[in-house]
């Protein structure tokens, strides 16, 4: 395979920041947080670089859907191998309604347009923790598909696939073009030196719009409350099993 590849960079709230839940309950603060791209989709991101490296496919096309600052991630993609990127522009209320099932048809879409062999996702966000867009992908474009992928070797039309599954792990072949998520142990993604990172901000990144794909963006789930989660009460020490025991009856636990 010598095609195309297609990269999903999500930008998410950092994962070292505490997220706060907005005083209205209708979602988390984000402004003025410290965003960063999805540790799964960098992931995915070095998956394809390394393809490339070894001249195993031709390009590298990193795409993120969201507002402005989502160039920001593209940029990221960019400096870490990408040889270009495509910003999806999604703002306003379709922005804080966009979900797996929406960004499945856009990236579906895009891998008709720019004629991808291969598009490789993180499995999932840390931000939703959906696990979906790979799979709702695949099924659009009705490709195979590899997900939670802990190992990937490319045999001509082929794709071999160590899955990473309840069980232990599980090995398959598909064929292409398709359709792979990323998993934790895929690999260990690179650190963008500063000359890539200087490199990277001479590199294209195309600007599109959903109604430009022929992406209806009308969401069919509506979030009704978020809330923290409770706080957890402090423990208390025992010092015999028959105080232990005591303790599980008083709280009616047997």
């Amino acid at each position: 395979m010598s095609g195309r590849v297609l990269v999903g960079v999500k930008r998410v709230i950092d994962y070292a920041v505490k997220i706060r839940v907005k005083p209205d309950n209708k979602g988390v603060v984000t402004d003025g947080v410290k965003h960063s791209m999805n540790p799964f989709c960098e992931i995915a991101v070095e998956e394809a670089v390394k393809m490339k490296e070894k001249k195993l496919i031709k390009e590298v096309v990193a795409v993120s859907c969201g507002p402005q600052q989502a160039q920001e991630t593209i940029r990221t993609a960019l400096a870490m191998g990408a040889d270009r990127g495509i910003h999806v522009e999604v703002s306003g209320k379709d922005y804080e309604t966009l979900g797996p099932l929406q960004v499945s048809k856009i990236m579906a879409a895009l891998a008709k347009k720019e004629e991808a062999q291969l598009i490789i996702l993180g499995k999932q966000a840390i931000d939703d923790d959906c696990n979906q867009t790979g799979q709702m992908t695949a099924a659009l474009l009705d490709w195979p598909q590899g997900t939670f992928a802990s190992e990937v070797s490319l045999e001509g039309d082929k794709i071999k696939v160590v899955r990473e599954v309840d069980g232990g792990l599980e090995t398959i072949k598909i064929n292409t073009p398709a359709v792979l998520t990323a998993d934790l142990r895929l690999n260990t993604p690179r650190y963008a030196t500063l000359p890539n990172i200087m490199k990277a901000k001479k590199k294209k990144i195309a600007n599109v719009k959903p109604a430009d794909l022929g992406v209806d963006m009308t969401s069919r789930l509506e979030v009704l409350r978020v809330d923290e989660p409770p706080q957890r009460l402090a423990g208390v020490k025992v010092e015999t099993v028959d105080d232990l025991v005591g303790k599980l009856k008083e709280t009616g636990k047997i």
